[in-house]
């Protein structure tokens, strides 16, 4: 499995990116410019949230080691390694290439000493034995995984493993709540009214069909305090982070957005309608003034939902 932390994309799913028409196989290594973009994106809040687990966990707590489970290109593997100055953070994720990128980025911003790399394939890396007590990647303080356990087939099996990498005292923390993205008003002056809308449903079509097909997809109430409380966890809460930018977009917000309509077409465009498809073309095409990258009142509203809970101290 590989996965992107960072993301922190429309409905907590991925916005469908695939290899062909409705597929939901996933290349994340060919998505690694997009990933990267998307995490900068958010990197405001994503320095928040890293933030609010060290208050959460509270000064008195030790924290030396961090993994961030489906790190990505390691966008919040850096915020945590400035959040917490004395830990050294693991990148883990399933993309050799998205790992080199992790690497690079904590050289650009001097974190290069205090952040390593580990290439794992989850969940079956999770139970092997690298040396350190707690399964295959050791145990940790921190462990950080957004948009990543709904890519295995068992969440509350990968959960309850993460859990029991916990440090006593540790804190295991997912980002896998949240509203969908808004990026348009109801009605965009181009084909019907209620786009945005036709693109959740069938984002959550696609997104049931890519759980549906995960190796031992297990059907689950998808109650994440209950689910860090079944693993064992204790004092478990949640807190909600906004990405609020306005209309008028800059370059990056718009970048990302039509980043995210190109998945969309590329993946969805056979179960889009005659009239959706020509919509989409229409905001894809950069000379268009109704395109996504010149329209003035395009716009990015995001809430994800982060869930954490504590192994109890012994």
């Amino acid at each position: 499995m590989s996965t992107h932390s960072n993301s922190a994309q429309s409905h907590g799913h991925e916005n469908g990116h695939g290899h062909g028409s409705d597929s939901t196989e996933i290349d994340w290594e060919a998505m690694a410019d997009t990933l990267e973009n998307n995490g900068d994106l958010h990197l405001p809040v994503l320095r928040q949230t890293a933030a609010r687990l060290a208050e959460l966990l509270g000064p008195d707590k030790e924290v030396l080691r961090i993994l961030d489970i489906g790190s990505g290109p390691g966008v919040m593997t850096c915020a945590l390694a400035e959040a917490f100055p004395d830990a050294e953070v693991v990148a883990v994720d399933g993309a050799p290439a998205l790992l080199d990128r992790a690497l690079a980025r904590a050289e650009r911003l001097a974190l290069g000493d205090r952040v390593a790399i580990r290439h794992a394939e989850l969940p079956g890396d999770l139970e092997g034995s690298d040396g350190h007590a707690g399964g295959g990647l050791g145990e940790a303080d921190l462990i950080w995984s957004s948009k990543a356990v709904h890519h295995i087939g068992d969440q509350q099996g990968v959960l309850d493993a993460l859990a029991g990498a916990l440090r006593p005292g540790g804190m295991l923390a997912v980002a896998e709540g949240g509203l969908p993205m808004r990026c348009l008003p109801r009605d965009i002056g181009v084909g019907k009214p209620g786009f945005q809308a036709r693109l959740d449903a069938l984002q959550e079509y696609w997104f049931e069909r890519m759980r549906s097909e995960l190796p031992g997809s297990t059907s689950t109430v998808e109650d994440w305090p209950a689910m860090l409380g079944g693993a064992g966890l204790t004092d478990v809460g949640s807190f909600t982070y906004l990405l609020d930018l306005p209309a008028p977009l800059g370059e990056t917000a718009r970048t990302f957005l039509r980043n995210q309509l190109t998945r969309l077409r590329d993946v969805m465009s056979e179960s889009l309608d005659a009239d959706d498809r020509k919509t989409l073309d229409v905001l894809l095409d950069d000379a268009a003034p109704e395109g996504i990258l010149r329209r003035p009142d395009a716009f990015v509203l995001s809430a994800t939902t982060v869930f954490a809970g504590v192994r109890r101290a012994s």
